[in-house]
């Protein structure tokens, strides 16, 4: 079924590479018109949702012809966005990924289709023949079986990389290369096998492979780097109808999916090199040939955010599209729930493209700049309310993972609980580790989960259910907690938010 089979040659191809593509279709004139009219969308975006801050460059035949800052840093603070304000980037960290590992393949380092177990054999997915023959190209595009953010609980638990891509192997599969789900640390894992190919870490082969050769100097894929920014945009969170100031997770353990910061200025560059198919100022500094495989695709995956009735696919590291004038479209967004969201599109056949960056939590904003600019540009107005249309989208995409119970109104008829030391102890999981529910004496339980022993508070539902607080980027509010006695004592918990894949239930 698939070109990316087993070969562990560096360098082999994958074969297939992107269709022809029509002539340009815009204008010089037309592109002009939507630049001029990118601060009133954006002022008109931040009037209707009050994100802090915003930040837009456009590049159109290999000119940066845009680059500005809205808004502020942070809230309370007057210290403004500028085009060398340093964002986190989310998931736009994964066509970035895409462009470093396009950089090595074209070195011969590493090929697309190489086996991930050649450059890191101690990796395993639960299927053996999946574990030996899952390549680079498998897992950055989403189709090697693990299930949807897989590993992305341990993260919120406090979990380091390395245990998390260790544990990967008790993930359930579903059929490997016919099936796609978005997997932040299965995309990591292909990231780590290429760095080790390559004899070094993934934030210096990103700086040595694209970083530094285009100057991006406000770019990294190392969080300490953001901290210290002494220009950097704080995340925000919208609490009540009011934005505040937060703080996102640290994403360094799944760097390559997530870990990114970057600036304007520096992902115009980047941008650049892209739309001039691996070339900068006249240098080509990755391989052609390399960077179409990330541009064709290789999973049927309708991207959410698109709109309505148009064809999806994965690329390496790029939602794949088609319009309806037959030209390719690029594009990926990136979203902290705890405070960032981002977006990035490219049109090839024109060589323009735009990217977005937010100090906010995802409620649509850079999709729908990013996707007013094109529309005007090809139509001379928006055709859609992009605003609206991407604020319903990204809501409802939000809500996945909530309980179909609301633990905040306990029943009328709750049964109630049994004494603390049914269900006090310590209970066993080779997934998340073990979880401890201790008493405070007067009715009140606990359980303590993670290498750094996070303290959940456990409050009474209804006979042996009870529901915590859910914390972390995937946090989903109230979820359940549910003891399984037997001969009057609980023998094994389930977790119900960590019990997705069927990986939640825990053993005294």
């Amino acid at each position: 079924m698939d070109a990316a089979a087993s070969s562990p040659s560096a360098g082999a191809s994958l074969a297939p590479t992107p269709p022809k593509q029509p002539p340009p279709q815009l204008t010089q004139a037309q592109v002009k018109a939507a630049v001029g009219r990118l601060d009133g969308l954006v002022g008109n975006a931040m009037r209707q949702t009050g994100v802090p801050g915003v930040a837009v460059g456009v590049v159109y035949r290999d000119k940066v012809v845009y680059e500005k800052g809205f808004g502020v840093r942070e809230l309370g603070k007057s210290d403004k966005v500028d085009p060398e304000t340093v964002f986190q980037l989310a998931s736009l960290s994964k066509p970035l990924s895409s462009t470093v590992v396009s950089g090595a393949v074209g070195r011969k380092v590493v090929g697309w289709d190489d086996r991930t177990v050649v450059h890191d054999p101690g990796f395993a997915l639960k299927n053996p023949y999946v574990s030996a023959n899952v390549t680079v190209a498998d897992l950055f595009s989403h189709r090697s079986g693990l299930p949807d953010h897989a590993g992305d609980l341990l993260e919120d638990l406090g979990y380091q990389g390395d245990y998390i891509l260790q544990h990967l192997r008790l993930e359930p599969l579903a059929p490997f290369r016919a099936s796609y789900a978005y997997t932040n640390y299965g995309f990591t894992e292909a990231g780590v096998a290429v760095a080790d190919a390559a004899k070094t870490s993934w934030p210096q082969l990103a700086a040595n492979t694209l970083f530094k050769p285009l100057g991006m100097d406000h770019s990294s894929y190392r969080r300490a780097d953001y901290d210290k920014a002494a220009d950097k945009a704080s995340a925000h969170v919208e609490v009540n109808g009011r934005w505040k100031p937060s703080t996102t997770e640290n994403a360094d353990s799944q760097a390559p999916a997530g870990g990114a910061s970057s600036s304007i200025d520096d992902l115009t560059q980047w941008m650049r090199l892209q739309l001039d198919n691996g070339a900068f100022n006249g240098k080509q500094l990755v391989d052609p040939a390399a960077l179409d495989q990330t541009r064709i695709p290789h999973s049927v995956a309708m991207d959410p955010l698109a709109p309505a009735g148009e064809p999806g696919f994965y690329g390496l590291g790029w939602n794949v599209r088609y319009d309806e004038h037959g030209r390719l479209r690029l594009n990926h967004s990136g979203a902290f729930d705890l405070g960032a969201a981002t977006e990035v599109t490219l049109l090839p056949s024109e060589r323009l493209g735009i990217v977005v960056l937010t100090n906010g939590q995802p409620i649509g904003v850079p999709e729908a700049v990013a996707a007013a600019f094109f529309d005007i540009a090809q139509n001379g107005k928006q055709t859609v309310d992009w605003l609206a249309f991407f604020r319903k989208v990204v809501q409802a995409a939000a809500y996945t993972g909530i309980s179909p119970t609301n633990y905040a109104k306990p029943p009328a008829n709750a049964t109630p609980a049994k004494a603390d030391d049914v269900y006090t102890g310590t209970y066993a999981n080779e997934y998340y580790g073990p979880v401890t529910v201790i008493s405070d004496n007067s009715g009140n339980l606990s359980m303590t989960l993670g290498p750094q022993k996070m303290s959940f508070p456990l409050r009474h539902y209804t006979g042996d259910t009870f529901s915590y607080q859910t914390q972390g980027e995937n946090a989903v509010g109230l979820s359940g907690v549910t003891f399984h006695l037997r001969s009057g004592k609980a023998t094994s918990v389930t977790i119900e938010h960590l019990n997705a894949n069927g990986l939640g239930t825990f053993s005294r």
